[in-house]
């Protein structure tokens, strides 16, 4: 039996996709691991109260431990982010020592400190060589530059506990040559829902991360519908535009209720009703749902009613009544919010696209490291893409994150600063390319060099600009070869990512071949003195 360890933290973008629920996190884990014949032999997961992007030293946290008995994460100690932490380290030698005599085969790492709380670990995963897989961008990043043995590695965005826990055991699986099943229902699904205070699961962007998929799906058929032997993907794309505010409902009703199927219906009666309502009204209507579902579930079995009787209850009602509120109360409102927000993005495009797009560029570096770009760009970018299938920012997204984050690490793929360094670049540059996202792979290079992180800002401001000259609309998420294919502006998308592109990777050139000198000179120095 392979024994593996899990360590981590609630993260920043993870903390509002399953990272704030750490018994439900790791259930799902655990639930993989059986299926798999896999033992959990540790855990180290630091739990903060709120989102580590905005987390300080006095934020409230807690720090687990595994139960290997129980099956099941215990608190080990309690109090300030800070206080947590310290006592941390003390879980990380002990961590790094089960992996030195071999007691550990594998590593499941999300959101972790690679610099603190989890060094020791993961300098011996490294000593080890260790499969490793894990979510985080930037930790990920750091993690593979250390030499750890990554085998795969992901940024959150759209996961679930779920598709994490399937992805990490099936990694390690492949990486063993063992046979494994995924387990499709839910831990403790058969245990009544929490009936306390569901309010506290809303989520707005945790929800929109979640549609991302359905709306990447949307951009396509309207690219498809643009040649001429496929006009009749016109059609689909209207049906597909109606259904939008049909998914963002399930998905709020399933976060809110965790019900699995009977929120699922739920979502659907409440969408298929809110859809005069676009998005925002096909969000609330799922809010609504979910909350009715957890409602009627808990007081239908207090009343005894049959199970059978309890998921129509829960499911059918719950959707039909919030439905029905959408759609003669609240509608024609939530549709009107979502018209304001987009008539004021295209109000600033129109006045100036080409200072919007410049703005936009230099501020999208800022705004990912800041943790504000999925909590407010990206739900403006799903805003802009409702009607018309992509969107400004979502091509300054493109543009001045993916291809900057692309020119940064092919640079060092190139012509690293120290050879090491190669590893570390190349799988980033793929990621980025062939998926359209994982820009966090930059950031060790762009922490690590000054004009490097400066390169990225100016080239993502360039870039940002021709997307304003071109007036280009698109979408990242998406091969990079797909993108301009998915804009409005085929010609004009490709020159803005290719400029963009170049200009990282000249800068990240210079900067390297500056530092090779400046060390080169620096050995000669001390090779005179020492003689």
């Amino acid at each position: 039996m392979k024994r593996i360890a899990v360590i981590g933290s609630s993260g920043g973008n993870l903390y509002n996709l399953g990272g704030k629920d750490p018994d439900k996190l790791m259930g799902e884990i655990a639930a993989q691991c059986d299926s798999a014949g896999v033992r959990i032999c540790g855990v180290q997961f630091i739990a903060a109260s709120e989102s580590m992007d905005t987390a300080k030293d006095v934020t409230a946290a807690v720090l687990y431990e595994w139960s290997p008995e129980e099956s099941r994460l215990m608190k080990r100690a309690k109090g300030s982010l800070k206080e947590v932490n310290q006592a941390a380290a003390e879980m990380d030698m002990q961590m790094a020592d089960l992996i030195r005599s071999e007691q550990i085969d594998g590593l499941i790492v999300m959101s972790a400190d690679p610099e603190e709380a989890n060094r020791l670990t993961i300098e011996a995963a490294a000593e080890r060589r260790i499969p490793v897989v894990g979510t985080g961008g930037t930790s990920m990043a750091m993690i593979s530059s250390k030499g750890a043995n990554v085998i795969a590695t992901s940024g959150t965005t759209g996961t679930t506990n779920r598709t994490r826990a399937v992805s990490f055991i099936t990694s390690l699986c492949k990486h063993w040559g063992m046979k494994y099943v995924p387990v499709l229902g839910s831990p403790g699904s058969s245990k009544l829902p929490s009936s306390g205070k569901p309010w506290r699961r809303i989520n707005l962007k945790g929800i929109m991360q979640s549609s991302l998929p359905g709306f990447i799906a949307m951009a396509i058929v309207l690219a498809l519908s643009q040649i001429p032997a496929l006009k009749g993907l016109s059609e689909v794309f209207d049906i597909m535009l109606k259904a939008l505010p049909v998914v963002l409902a399930v998905i709020a009703a399933k976060q809110i209720s965790d019900m699995d199927e009977v929120s699922i219906v739920a979502g659907v009666i409440a969408g298929a009703l809110s859809i005069n309502g676009g998005i925002i009204g096909g969000i609330l209507g799922g809010i609504g749902a979910g909350l009715l579902v957890q409602l009627l579930f808990v007081q239908c079995v207090r009343w005894r009613f049959p199970m059978t009787t309890v998921n129509i209850v829960a499911g059918g009602f719950a959707g039909l009544i919030s439905g029905l509120i959408m759609y003669y109360l609240i509608a024609p409102f939530a549709l009107q919010a979502g018209e304001f927000i987009k008539y004021l993005i295209n109000l600033a495009i129109s006045f100036n696209p080409i200072v919007a797009g410049v703005i936009g560029g230099l501020l999208i570096w800022p705004a990912i490291l800041g943790g504000v770009y999925h909590a407010a760009i990206l739900p403006i970018v799903l805003l802009e893409m409702e009607k018309t299938g992509n969107s400004f920012l979502g091509a300054i997204d493109m543009v001045g994150l993916v291809m900057v984050s692309a020119g940064i690490t092919l640079a060092n793929l190139i012509a690293p600063r120290d050879k090491g360094e190669a590893a570390v670049a190349a799988p980033g540059f793929l990621i980025n390319m062939g998926f359209g996202t994982f820009v966090e792979a930059a950031y060790p290079f762009m922490f690590s060099n000054k004009w490097v992180f400066a390169g990225a800002i100016f080239s993502a401001g360039v870039g940002g600009g021709l997307v304003g000259v071109f007036n280009v609309r698109g979408t990242a998420y998406v091969p990079s070869f797909m993108g301009p294919l998915l804009s409005n502006n085929v010609m004009g998308f490709t020159l803005s990512m290719a400029v963009a592109l170049l200009l990282a990777f000249l800068v990240t050139l210079v900067a390297n071949k500056a530092t090779r000198n400046r060390k080169q000179a620096e050995q000669s120095v001390s090779v005179q003195q020492s003689a």
